[in-house]
């Protein structure tokens, strides 16, 4: 395929993995991708906010680079195809949390408007050695604890499906820019849904690993050691068959991360469903809405006609999920607090911000400046957290146990579909559907599975014990079909670049 020709929008609709063996195959090229994808964030950005900052020049320089060295490739023969890089041309995009060498790096935040990443994060180096292009960083929620990515450099992502709903946070300028078709796959990262929520909200696939999986170096903030394992890197994708080996691509000790150790991944492809146990739970941290609890419903007969067995399942201590993960996450933290997080390592001075806030002049997102004041407050508490520590671990066992190597655990990941902008406000501890599984170190998956009645996308999660983020993998794959899988999103402005 010439370069010049522009790529057909069912090209790049491909799963990742198909436009990489069609690169080696010399049916499209990694340039017209990049031109491709360019052309319909240029088409959607304007209106959904999803990409923060773009690269686009040097990711066209790098697909001509690539597209020389398939060439090269081919003449050379099959072997020499063969030993090309397996993401070698494929456009991506990142978190903005992630660091990408010469790019900004605030994390959303006003002190950090300057920051220029020096180096790649662990997990960017790793996707650009085997070869994906990164087109540019997409929005967060400031500091990275809301579930609205909002702040005061950026501004706020909005939901490609309906933009008077949120896209979910932290990673919901990613979740919005794979949704609307932007790249082939994202990178993002979640220490309590920041995978899930935007993907749920989105209509995308979105995988968080088991703690310690993947290394957090180069992550802002507290990616590296303070908040590890709880906090995790993982791909939100368009097809859940680019799920394991993009997993496979970004797990692994680095050298760096003492927190990230090594786990021997299973295979997806060889799930046995009918030897697998599905267990539906019982008790979930918020009840589910009616939508999102037919959801689950269908993925539970759809892996019962694959043959698996469904049960429901109640857990200890799922009632308690905030307290857990809030213990955790205090725990792991140590002395800092969020208004610390927020200033950059100087604590801001919240009364002033809460004061400015009020009047519309802050330097902070509400949200963000009364996530940190009732940090403060909750480290002026006596808690617990003897006690909530062992009732996490009991939790943690009871997973773990249960699952084992042969079930997966299926539950709401929000209990309604995106709420409107503003509105997690009004139930702020929703969050913990997906936070508790943050808390336990498990590997959780979201699914797409529809559409309510709105037209907002529905989704499904899916839990595994320690280690088997193969099996939720698995139940990805085996709940794409009938479920629906992905469906692009469109703008309101009816935007089908």
């Amino acid at each position: 395929m010439n370069a010049a020709e522009p790529t057909p929008s069912r090209d790049l609709d491909r799963p990742a993995l198909e436009l990489a063996a069609r690169i080696r195959a010399g049916t499209t090229s990694a340039r017209a991708l990049v031109d491709g994808y360019v052309d319909r964030i240029l088409g959607f950005n304007g209106e959904v906010n999803a990409l923060a900052a773009e690269r686009f020049v040097a990711a066209r320089r790098e697909a001509d680079e690539a597209d020389a060295r398939v060439t090269r490739a081919r003449a050379e023969g099959q072997a020499a195809v063969e030993a090309l890089p397996p993401l070698l041309g494929v456009p991506c995009s990142v978190k903005e949390f992630l660091a990408v060498e010469g790019m900004p790096w605030t994390g959303g935040l006003v002190r950090r408007r300057a920051v220029r990443a020096e180096v790649d994060a662990t997990v960017v180096a790793r996707i650009r050695a085997a070869g994906a292009i990164v087109l540019g960083t997409t929005n967060v929620a400031e500091g990275g604890m809301w579930m609205e990515s909002d702040n005061p450099v950026y501004g706020r992502t909005l939901n490609p499906w309906n933009p008077a709903h949120t896209a979910g946070g932290s990673s919901g300028g990613e979740a919005a820019l794979v949704a609307a078709g932007g790249a082939a796959f994202g990178l993002a990262s979640d220490i309590g849904g920041s995978i899930r929520f935007p993907a749920a909200f989105c209509g995308t696939f979105g995988h968080k690993p088991t703690g310690g999986l993947v290394p957090n170096t180069g992550h802002f903030p507290g990616g590296e050691d303070t908040l590890a394992p709880m906090l995790t890197t993982g791909p939100i994708t368009r097809s859940a068959g680019d799920l394991m080996p993009l997993l496979r691509l970004l797990a692994g000790p680095d050298g760096v991360s003492s927190a990230c150790r090594p786990y021997a991944l299973g295979d997806p492809e060889q799930v046995d469903w009918s030897k697998m146990t599905v267990h539906v739970l019982e008790n979930p941290p918020a009840r589910p809405g009616p939508h999102a609890a037919a959801a689950v419903a269908r993925a539970a007969d759809a892996l019962a006609q694959r043959g698996a067995t469904v049960r429901p399942l109640t857990l200890p201590n799922m009632r308690a999920a905030v307290l857990l993960w809030a213990t955790r996450l205090l725990g792991q933290s140590g002395d800092g607090d969020y208004a610390v997080v927020l200033g950059d390592g100087v604590p801001i001075p919240l009364a002033r911000e809460l004061v400015a806030w009020a009047l519309r002049r802050g330097n902070h997102s509400g949200p963000a400046v009364w996530i940190a004041a009732l940090d403060r407050l909750s480290r002026k508490v006596p808690i617990p957290s003897a006690g909530a520590l062992a009732r996490l671990d009991s939790l943690r066992r009871a997973l773990d146990t249960t699952l084992g190597d042969r079930g997966v655990l299926l539950c709401a990941p929000y209990p309604r579909p995106a709420p409107k902008h503003h509105r997690p406000l009004l139930r702020p501890l929703d969050f913990a559907c997906c936070g508790v599984f943050n808390a336990t170190e498990s590997p959780a998956t979201v699914v797409p599975s529809g559409f309510a009645p709105d037209g907002l996308p529905l989704s499904v999660q899916i839990v595994g014990a320690h280690g088997q983020d193969h099996l939720t993998i698995a139940a990805a794959l085996a709940l794409e079909s009938p479920l629906g899988g992905w469906v692009r999103a469109r703008s309101s402005s009816g935007s089908s670049r």
